[in-house]
């Protein structure tokens, strides 16, 4: 039944939503890995949201959902260590392009919105089943 459809809205947005806690807290897990795999410092990474559209007839409908995750391509903090293990010939270490309380602020953002997506849903299945109510009567 095309009306279920706002469940399958909902549910993108939440799952769109999830996934950008899991890179959130990637990047916060990693807020002072001087070294990963290929020897530099772990890059931040962001989540980019796309439209996307469900099965419908007649009229398109369009959910969210994750599009990419890309790199964030800004600098490296640089601070003099001379005595950090990775620190260059020249005493400087650098450390991730993560800014913890940026992270913390996009991770309340994220949490807040699904947790709005989620409410979405609940209501629209009360009403859903207020309706089934109103059938029996």
């Amino acid at each position: 039944m095309e009306s279920f459809k706002i469940f399958d809205i909902s549910a993108s947005a939440m799952f769109a939503q999830r996934e950008r806690m899991n890179v959130l807290a990637s990047n916060l897990a990693n807020a002072h890995t001087t070294k990963t795999e290929n020897g530099n410092p772990y890059i931040r990474k962001d989540v980019l949201f796309a439209s996307i559209p469900l099965p419908s007839n007649p009229a398109p409908l369009y959910g969210v959902g994750v599009y990419n995750i890309v790199n964030d391509n800004s600098p490296f903090k640089v601070v003099y260590q001379p005595g950090h293990p990775d620190a260059d010939k020249d005493g400087f270490v650098r450390y991730p392009n993560v800014d913890v309380i940026k992270e913390m602020v996009n991770m309340m953002m994220a949490m807040r919105a699904y947790e709005a997506s989620a409410s979405a849903f609940n209501i629209s299945k009360t009403m859903y089943l207020k309706l089934l109510e109103v059938g029996r009567v």
